[in-house]
């Protein structure tokens, strides 16, 4: 068991055909400029399902429709230790921008290891290289 502070995460995988939705640390953040599936803190007073909603509401200004729970992993960070939650989900109003995040962009999981991955992210990326295989096409940024 690890002696550094503990939080949880929720996270949303949101796809569009073959794509799916990463977010861009902002600069001046903890671990800026690395890609990660959008998603936050759980505060001590909501469900992971709270948090997620919250969050996207905050980060991109949409709301979610059904949360589906996907995975859970654990990572080790040099300060803290997190225990992150996955959820399938799709957005269901308002459209994706970048509000408190540095960018948004559709990847498909194939293009993903070559983005500046959040580590904790990683275990997802290689689940989701497994799955789907990606077509190669350039992501679309907004």
């Amino acid at each position: 068991m690890s002696t550094k502070p503990s939080i949880r995460v929720a996270a949303a995988v949101v796809s569009r055909g073959n794509r799916f939705l990463l977010t861009l640390r902002p600069d001046g953040g903890h671990m800026a400029g690395y890609w990660e599936f959008p998603g936050g803190k759980v505060e001590p007073d909501e469900t992971s399902e709270q948090a997620l909603r919250r969050e996207l509401r905050e980060e991109l200004g949409v709301e979610l429709g059904y949360l589906h729970a996907l995975t859970t992993f654990e990572h080790e960070y040099e300060l803290r230790h997190v225990h992150l939650e996955f959820f399938k989900t799709e957005i269901v109003a308002g459209v994706p921008r970048p509000l408190e995040v540095a960018a948004l962009g559709w990847f498909t999981s194939c293009q993903m290891p070559r983005l500046p991955l959040l580590p904790a992210d990683v275990p997802l990326i290689q689940l989701l290289e497994r799955r789907q295989p990606g077509d190669g096409h350039e992501e679309e940024k907004s």
